[in-house]
């Protein structure tokens, strides 16, 4: 028993020691299967660390007469998300204002607003054309003398002239580098219907011209060589517009065209100053904290804060690993969720300090508060889980990101924190009953 409780204390805090460097190194990077694993600090949300903000107001007298206008709104926020989410920007803030056709979209660490806006405004509707000719196959010019475009259609499997647009792909575009020039392509494949289509259009356009066309801006017009079928490729691109449009068209078309009505590079709400003052404020308190277990608790009080600082360190790295995008709401969870941990800590050392006045040895009180402080401790913590899934759900049903990861927040550090009182606050009192000094009743505050 205790070899075995040993090894545990020992596991522990091997575990505190990697999470504390962990958190202490700037920039972690690692091998991993399939990968690297690199991290960078701890994430922060846009109250904290700044970032973008925009307002985007849909143009609904663009759906047609058989479509929803809250149907097309949240398509519309779901594939924005969808494209902000492979971009990698961490806790975005993506919600339609309710009732309207406006969305908000706020982007954390994201200071190039340009960027934002190419990346999530544009429509994404990808369709294919080809020149015009006149009588004796020569390529028609407009008034500006620049080439005329015509949609390219296909005989689909309904018998009837069909334009090959995006919404015949795959979501499987992908961005490939040339072998020999190490030039950008975008490589998509079809669906069955599209490769009938393709394999119908480039069949007639073998040695000409094809348009490819994103929002009826002219992207690539690759001279084909022969019949495609299956999948085809996007040249002439950078590597940045290049992995855009593969995120824009893995994402899907917006139903609806949107207009930025409001952009803004947001700074922290908070600011640098009001953020230190937090820090200094929540170590204070912290200490305040760590300072009364001690007092009133004495030896019982000093395993408290031991098991309290692993608690912390636990935490912390874990949402620097997972990774957790820290917000004022998130914080303020962490805390609530330490004062759990310490709420534990007091229901174990009460029903110990009771069984120690009932005449039973210091082994036997630590097992016998154990189990008398359980049923609480997990009756306390199941109830705050069940209250961390409705909030989720609330926010993920009305897009309130803040609530998400409060509840997100808080369910993981109260899930630490009943590890931390049942395993690592027990350990540490089993080993101090083999200290000479763990055996005086005065310093349990009896």
């Amino acid at each position: 028993m205790r070899r075995r409780n040993t090894q545990v204390l020992l596991a522990i805090f091997i575990l505190a020691a990697l999470g504390g460097w962990f958190l202490a190194v700037p920039r972690t990077d690692l091998p991993w299967p399939g990968g690297r694993f690199v991290r960078e600090g701890m994430r922060l949300g846009l109250d904290l660390r700044g970032g973008t903000h925009m307002v985007m107001q849909a143009d609904l007298s663009q759906i047609g007469p058989d479509e929803d206008a809250d149907d097309a709104m949240q398509g519309a926020v779901e594939i924005i998300r969808r494209r902000v989410d492979a971009f990698g920007v961490t806790e975005p803030v993506v919600q339609r204002q309710p009732g309207g056709n406006r969305i908000v979209v706020q982007l954390p660490g994201i200071r190039d607003v340009d960027e934002a806006v190419r990346l999530i405004g544009q429509t994404a509707q990808l369709d294919f054309r080809e020149m015009k000719e006149d009588e004796g196959g020569n390529p028609v010019l407009d008034e500006q003398g620049q080439l005329v475009w015509i949609p390219s259609t296909g005989v689909g499997s309904g018998g009837q002239e069909v334009h090959l647009t995006g919404r015949f792909l795959k979501r499987q575009t992908r961005v490939t580098l040339r072998p020999e020039t190490n030039e950008p392509t975008v490589e998509f494949e079809w669906e069955e219907e599209g490769g009938i289509l393709f394999e119908q259009i480039t069949t007639r356009l073998v040695g000409k011209d094809l348009g490819i066309f994103l929002d009826d801006e002219l992207v690539s017009s690759p001279v084909v060589r022969s019949t495609i079928k299956e999948r085809g490729i996007i040249d002439g691109l950078t590597l940045d517009d290049a992995r855009r449009l593969a995120i824009q068209l893995n994402a899907g078309a917006l139903p609806v065209p949107l207009e930025i009505i409001q952009r803004q590079d947001v700074d922290a709400i908070l600011g640098a100053d009001s953020l230190g003052k937090s820090l200094v404020a929540g170590q204070i308190g912290l200490a305040l904290v760590l300072l009364f277990m001690l007092a009133y608790y004495r030896m019982l009080g000093l395993v408290a804060v031991v098991a309290l600082v692993v608690y912390g360190i636990m935490v912390m790295s874990l949402f620097k690993i997972w990774p957790v995008t820290l917000t004022l709401t998130g914080i303020a969870a962490f805390i609530l969720s330490l004062g759990m941990a310490v709420d534990a800590n007091v229901l174990i050392f009460e029903r110990m300090k009771e069984e120690l006045r009932g005449g039973r040895t210091l082994g036997a009180a630590i097992e016998r508060g154990f189990n008398r402080a359980w049923p609480a401790i997990r009756d306390s913590n199941v109830t705050t889980f069940i209250i961390c899934a409705i909030l989720y759900w609330f926010g993920s049903t009305f897009g309130a990101s803040s609530i998400m990861g409060f509840a997100l927040t808080l369910f993981i550090g109260v899930a630490i924190s009943m590890f931390s009182a049942i395993v690592v606050t027990r350990s540490l009192l089993r080993f101090m009953v083999r200290l000479p000094l763990g055996r005086r009743p005065g310093l349990f505050r009896v």
